[in-house]
């Protein structure tokens, strides 16, 4: 009844899914192509997931309500593909994290989090700043000679990159030979002295009080202008702006952390062999380096073989737990132990894989924490050999040929001979009857290996003999020691000798 009740919760986007890989639909697609040029391909990337319905659907959900999961399985059947489509699916982050400067104690920087909308808001304010713009005949006579738009002889308006007048053909900036007379053979650039890019002035405002206006070259038309108000806002906001930022808003919500370090994990600050001094070191603020944990926030943090983490999958679980990870320097002897980043958040989705036999060597904790917000699910390594299941092995092959973009398609022959093939490899490995393997990082390997076969050849498409050779050439090496020597144990022990066939002849 539980059960029930949790897919029933599936949505739209669910059945959606389901209408579409449908076994009508697949078999027609089936049924009549020739070659997988003609197959289509799903755009949803957890509808290009093979096999593993029931994996699908509880990664909709957990895309949906953000639940972590843990994916056993042995390589190969799909768990870091199910991970990235999860991503797919989580809606875009809101929040954009930095770490600001702490004037009062620099050494403990500050956490700033904005919304989109505060971005935006800033982004307005800095529009705000920049002043009035207006043409060169607007602003004093001085101010237009000095910023290159008027003629001092005769005052008339050109653009600021001709050094000579338009008009009468004067000299539009003060030549200062005061150094060498020969200063304009000596300098290329002699004619751009004199010119300014901003000019400072003071004027009355309307009170007849004297305030400071800044006039600014904005472009080769207009001029920029700052008064006092201006000037105000703008110190302003700089000494609010001074930020390093630790995960973008535009941020891409999938982070892989598979055999990270600690450091990579959850973040360092670097050292800095002036400790940090005002007038010569960097700011400790701007040497403050996030981990994976925090630019995961909002998205998925994929770790595969999370027991290879060891130790440091308590300072996961912590993280987990807490959604905040302080930052700090993780050298002893490095500047950059003195700081520390409080309350750096980290609100990730964790999507952990592992292979059946590291299941021991995973942290309990930290499963029990997956299982207290999520869902631990067992991959397939077969499904059954059907003809809906034939066409969504042609649809993987199709979207193989697609992805690796450097091999031709496959013919229906070529399709029928990988079928083949997956159906062996069902009853040798997994020692299931009527079964196709879902080993599939495998069977990508034939497709791409027969695909050169047939690039090489010149075909435009790959056909059985391709496949046929490509299972041949593509045998493991304890395969190719089987059967070159016998067995494993003869050729482990070295004897190559009792072994080794005669020349020309292999041990069948």
């Amino acid at each position: 009844m539980e059960n029930a009740g949790l897919f029933a919760f599936a949505s739209a986007a669910d059945r959606q899914f389901r209408k579409k890989n449908s076994a009508s639909s697949l078999m027609a697609a089936f049924g009549s192509f020739e070659s997988t040029r003609e197959i289509p391909i799903p755009r949803q990337p957890l509808e290009q997931i093979v096999g593993q319905d029931e994996a699908v659907r509880i990664a909709y959900i957990a895309a949906k309500q953000r639940r972590n999961l843990l994916l056993v399985g042995p390589p190969g059947t799909g768990k870091s593909l199910l991970a990235q489509a999860i991503s797919f699916h989580l809606p875009r982050p809101t929040e954009e994290v930095n770490v600001l400067h702490n004037p009062e104690t620099p050494e403990r920087p500050l956490v700033e989090v904005r919304t989109l909308e505060q971005i935006e808001k800033e982004k307005r304010m800095m529009r705000e700043v920049q002043g009035r713009l207006v043409t060169p005949q607007e602003v004093p006579a001085f101010v237009a000679e000095r910023l290159g738009f008027a003629c001092r002889r005769c005052g008339q308006m050109s653009s600021p990159r001709h050094p000579a007048c338009q008009s009468c053909g004067g000299e539009k900036f003060l030549k200062e030979q005061a150094h060498s007379p020969f200063g304009d053979l000596v300098n290329p650039y002699f004619e751009d002295e004199g010119r300014q890019d901003r000019v400072h002035t003071t004027r009355l405002d309307p009170g007849g009080r004297e305030e400071v206006v800044v006039y600014e070259r904005a472009d080769d038309r207009r001029v920029r202008v700052l008064d006092q108000a201006y000037l105000e806002k703008m110190d302003s906001l700089r000494k609010k702006t001074p930020r390093k930022t630790l995960a973008p808003i535009s941020r891409r919500p999938f982070v892989v952390a598979t055999g990270a370090s600690e450091t990579e994990l959850l973040g360092d600050v670097r050292h800095d062999p002036y400790g940090g001094h005002p007038a010569l070191g960097t700011p400790p603020y701007l040497r403050v380096v996030p981990g994976a944990v925090h630019e995961a926030h909002e998205g998925v943090l994929f770790i595969d073989e999370i027991s290879a983490l060891a130790y440091i999958q308590r300072f996961l679980l912590t993280a987990m737990q807490e959604k905040k990870y302080p930052i700090v320097g993780r050298n002893p002897h490095g500047a950059g132990a003195s700081v520390k980043v409080e309350n750096a958040p980290c609100d990730f989705l964790l999507i952990a894989a592992s292979n059946i036999n590291d299941i021991p060597n995973i942290l309990p904790p930290l499963r029990s924490r997956i299982l207290g917000n999520g869902y631990e699910v067992l991959l397939q390594t077969t499904m059954a050999d059907s003809a809906q299941n034939r066409a969504k092995l042609a649809q993987f092959a199709a979207q193989e040929v697609r992805k690796d973009g450097r091999i031709p398609h496959f013919s229906r022959g070529g399709i029928e001979a990988l079928i083949g093939e997956a159906r062996r490899r069902a009853k040798t490995m997994d020692k299931t009857d009527a079964a196709l393997t879902l080993r599939l990082r495998e069977l990508s390997g034939i497709i791409r290996l027969a695909g050169d076969i047939a690039k090489i050849s010149g075909k435009e498409l790959a056909d059985a003999k391709d496949v046929t050779l490509a299972v041949e050439r593509g045998r493991s090496i304890e395969e190719q020691l089987t059967k070159r020597y016998g067995s494993l144990y003869k050729a482990s022990m070295g004897d190559v000798g009792a072994a080794e066939p005669s020349e020309g002849k292999e041990v069948s």
